[in-house]
């Protein structure tokens, strides 16, 4: 009942159109002016009249008055009379469906695109002035206070007004938004089992808008699965694609590309709801696969790309197989007509990044600074090679996912890749029959638009995994028919379009592991062949995606490369004095991938003298602060550690620029914590690289490396390094030490009651790669120390035996730290053979499946020296040592020995009978390999 005073209501209206002056001084007034009116608490219901009733002024009036009172509530709201809350409150429910499009703004834009697979937000939220203010008194933590509000807006959703309606639903969207938990709480008394049916009945509503509205409020609860949702699930669905229609476009554009992303949410939260068996494909109409398929060829790419999102999210689903049998032919086909859509973006979550158009030759052209992506150093981890694989398990605290590249780039294009991706791990060998006549056609079709999809998501996306796993996708079922597919593929890496011959070597990359296995001459000869001469190329990008593929096939190829060293080299020589930036720092990786794959073999003088040279040039031209040295120092100790005695004559300078950098940046950190008004942090990756570096020289170099630590301060780094903050710079020191403790004991000894309780400290699995490299270092320590490691076992072990025992503990630090248990028994077994019992199982499962090598050779003869001191500790769990010892290849001599003694020694002591039923549990391969090798 509140009516303004007139000559009030006048002033407030002459200071709302002088704030619209553009003149400074009329401005300062102005601002003055409403200083001085909000310390009068009716100023708000000025506001609010002028905003809702007086629709006789000029828009841009009306609006700014809502604008000031919606920065008052946002600012105030809590201090306002009760009179003038309600008077606001209860304006702005009457006036929700204002006519005005001004007043109906368009606000909230939403940021970058979701990742695919999760439920969709809207691209815009449309509110009028008063469900601004309505949702911003909400947002204040007003819902509790104001009961009314959420029945009186369902209510007005059954306004025969539009605009009410949308109003209505608009505000109602956002406090969905805003406060889905609080929705389906009981402080609010549950509100959300009255909404969701509520919101139900406009799925089928005739304005598309209203049903994206409607949509969009139930997609806030998919995901958390809320009780009230999970109650109408079948009515979700049901209405959801009566919303959609099966039956043709149906408006879907003139919803914002809403109803791609409403089915996938649909079947997001149809699959993880647990009722009535996995994913209930009843649930899925008849006709849903081939709507979706209509709707992934849209000509508009938001509803298309929606659309598409929609198979990403059902391939994680149980029922996707059963409902998408009959659609595998049409599915095939429309997936590959839509990544033709947008052929200048190379596309895959594993693909690098593209040349920018079909640019024929741009190798003289500089690289922009931008479209360089930083490059962030990783520590050095130490791992241990298995029987089954090479190198490690890529256990670490980081984990993976995908960088943000992949989601800022997020197109049709792409997710069109990622959804061939993982329908071929849903159907494998099932999809080669649709596929592979596709296949051949593309790969020898004569506009190279279409060859350069065919190549990459046929051939290179849905038919392999990301390299190095194997056995995803079609992988198994494609083998017979390679021995066609992989020459044609060669023969694309001379196309004329420099986007062919990119694509074409990113993909014949993830068949690396396949054409290493077969005979050089038939595949590996010719793919590594063309394969550096793209290396070569004209066109940067073509540099770029070789150059990667190249350092793939390195990896796979292993020692199978030795009989082509020179022609290699020769080749990476070339690209130092043809690459930009960019490809350059690509250029580094491929020279330390190929000394890590072929090891030794690089130290002969003709090599050395291709490698070296320019390796050299480029350190000397780079400054300790050039971001460029993390790849090139990278490379070098993969380099050092390949050379080994070949490094030395380019050693000193290189170890004594790295102690130095790394001193400088201890010394930095020490003045910044001490003075960090003063001082800037310094950036420790320098110091991580360049200890990681020392490391390669020291396990390259071995004794040699004596003189370089004799004449340095690395002693005093090393202290420092080990008890930095930054959890990177502790795993580099710890493994520097390691390597320094095989090298050069000596210098390292009188330092070990300064670090033995450092890396006591660091024996927590909270960070996992500290942890496991101080244990590696400790292992190393105990080869050397011997007895004299007495005064530490119990520090070790109270650590040590807390890891091997811990559940979820990764791989790599279980291995490690069963290794160490190991060295210490094998040098104290008086003192760590008590307590045996409590490890021994973890500690053979451990280290069944490690090759065979000096580290696992030390520590099963701590194992066989602890159990002769205490037998009894390994009677319990003595299948498992039976099963370590079964595993092995070829031990040494003595140690089989060893072994013997304690089977035949078990097999004497419970007798010929019991020995017999007590083998009986051994799986086939370990009896026959232990009755092979030991005679029991």
């Amino acid at each position: 009942d509140w009516q303004p005073d007139e000559q009030g209501l006048q002033q407030v209206l002459q200071l709302l159109k002088d704030s619209q002056s553009p003149n400074t001084a009329t401005q300062r007034v102005v601002q003055d002016k409403l200083k001085q009116l909000n310390q009068f608490p009716d100023f708000n219901n000025y506001l609010i009249f002028v905003l809702t009733r007086l629709k006789s002024e000029d828009e841009p009036t009306r609006s700014l008055s809502g604008l000031i009172l919606k920065n008052n509530v946002k600012a105030h709201f809590q201090s306002f009379p009760p009179p003038v809350a309600e008077f606001i409150k209860q304006e702005c429910l009457n006036h929700l469906g204002d006519n005005s499009s001004l007043i109906r703004a368009t606000i909230g834009e939403w940021g970058a695109r979701r990742p695919p697979g999760t439920p969709p937000n809207p691209k815009f939220t449309f509110l009028s002035f008063p469900g601004i203010l309505i949702t911003t008194i909400a947002s204040k933590g007003e819902l509790q206070m104001w009961p009314e509000l959420l029945p009186q807006l369902c209510n007005l959703l059954n306004s025969e007004d539009y605009n009410t309606c949308e109003g209505a639903f608009g505000a109602l969207q956002k406090i969905c938004e805003d406060s889905s938990e609080l929705l389906d709480s009981d402080a609010l008394n549950r509100p959300l089992n009255v909404m969701i049916p509520k919101f139900l009945q406009f799925f089928k509503h005739c304005s598309p808008k209203i049903r994206s509205h409607a949509i969009a409020c139930v997609n806030q609860f998919i995901m958390d699965r809320a009780q009230a949702l999970m109650e109408n699930i079948d009515t979700f669905i049901e209405r959801a694609w009566g919303g959609l229609g099966c039956k043709g476009r149906d408006d879907l554009g003139e919803c914002e590309g809403w109803g791609g992303g409403s089915l996938r949410g649909m079947i997001w939260g149809v699959g993880r709801r647990g009722r009535g068996g996995p994913g209930r494909g009843s649930h899925l109409p008849p006709c849903a696969p081939q709507y979706m398929l209509q709707r992934t060829q849209d000509s508009d790419e938001n509803v298309a790309l929606e659309a598409c999102e929609f198979w990403l999210t059902l391939a994680e689903q149980p029922i996707c197989k059963d409902v998408l049998t009959a659609h595998l032919v049409q599915g095939g086909g429309s997936q590959r007509d839509d990544v033709m859509l947008q052929y200048d973006d190379i596309a895959s979550r594993y693909h690098p990044p593209p040349p920018q158009g079909d640019v024929e030759e741009d190798e003289a052209v500089p690289d922009s600074e931008q479209d360089i992506k930083p490059r962030f150093h990783k520590s050095r981890t130490v791992t241990l090679a298995h029987e089954e694989q090479r190198g490690g398990d890529g256990d670490g605290e980081g984990g993976g996912g995908d960088d943000d590249e992949t989601l800022s780039d997020w197109n049709l294009r792409k997710c069109s890749a990622a959804a061939l991706d993982v329908l071929a791990n849903v159907f494998r060998e099932e999809l080669l029959p649709h596929l592979l006549p596709l296949l051949k056609e593309l790969l020898f079709h004569l506009e190279w638009v279409v060859k350069e999809s065919g190549i990459l998501y046929s051939l290179g996306v849905s038919l392999t995994p990301p390299p190095p796993h194997a056995g995803g996708g079609c992988m198994q079922g494609m083998v017979p028919y390679l021995p066609e597919l992989v020459p044609g593929g060669v023969r694309c890496l001379a196309d004329r379009k420099a986007l062919v011959r990119s694509i074409a070597c990113w993909t014949l990359s993830r068949y690396a592991h396949w054409v290493v296995a077969q005979p050089p001459e038939l595949y590996l000869k010719p793919l590594m062949t063309e394969l550096l001469q793209r290396i070569l190329d004209r066109g940067g990008g073509v540099q770029e995606a070789a150059c990667s593929a190249f350092a793939t096939l390195e990896e796979g190829g292993g020692t199978e490369l030795v009989p082509y060293l020179s022609f290699i080299l020769d080749t990476l020589g070339g690209g130092f004095g043809k690459y930009q930036h960019k490809n350059l720092l690509i250029l580094y990786d491929a020279i330390g991938t190929l000394a890590d794959s072929v090891g030794h073999h690089l130290n002969q003088p003709e090599y050395i003298q291709k490698l070296m040279p320019p390796l050299i040039q480029k350190w000397n031209e780079l400054k300790d602060e050039d971001k460029d040295l993390f790849p090139l120092l990278e490379c070098l100790s993969s380099v050092a550690t390949a050379l080994q005695s070949g490094f030395l004559p380019y050693c000193e300078p290189v170890y004594q620029r790295c102690v130095t950098r790394g001193g400088k940046t201890l010394a930095q950190a020490m003045m910044y914590n001490q003075h960090p008004e003063q001082y800037e942090a310094p950036d420790k990756d320098f110091m991580i690289v360049a200890l990681d570096l020392l490391s390669g020289l020291a396990e390259g170099l071995g004794g040699h490396v004596e003189q370089l630590v004799a004449r340095s301060n690395i002693m005093t780094l090393l202290w420092g390094g080990m008890q930095d903050t930054m959890p990177e710079v502790r795993q580099s020191s710890f493994a520097l030490l390691g390597d320094l403790t095989k090298a050069c004991f000596v210098h390292v000894k009188p330092c070990i009651a300064e670090f033995m309780p450092i890396l006591g400290t660091n024996l927590n699995p909270e960070f996992i790669s500290v942890c496991n490299n101080a244990t590696w270092a400790i292992g190393e320590i105990c080869m050397q120390m011997g007895a004299e490691m007495q005064p530490y076992v119990q520090m070790v072990l109270t650590n040590g035996g807390g890891i091997i025992n811990r559940p979820n503990t990764p791989k790599t630090l279980l291995e490690n730290t069963a290794i160490t248990i190991g060295r210490l028994g094998f040098v104290c077994p008086q003192e760590v053979a008590p307590m045996l019992q409590q490890f021994i199982r973890p500690w053979c499962t451990s280290l069944r499946n490690i090759r065979d090598n000096e580290e696992k050779d030390s520590a099963f003869r701590g194992i066989c020296v602890m159990i002769g001191v205490n037998p009894g500790g390994v009677v319990q769990d003595f299948i498992f040592f039976c099963d370590a010892v079964g595993g092995g290849v070829s031990p040494k001599d003595d140690l089989r020995d060893m072994f013997y003694k304690i089977l035949h020694g078990f097999k004497t002591q419970v007798g010929e009978e019991n020995w017999q039923q007590f083998s009986e549990q051994f799986p086939p391969l370990l009896k026959e390999r232990l009755a092979a090798f030991y005679g029991v």
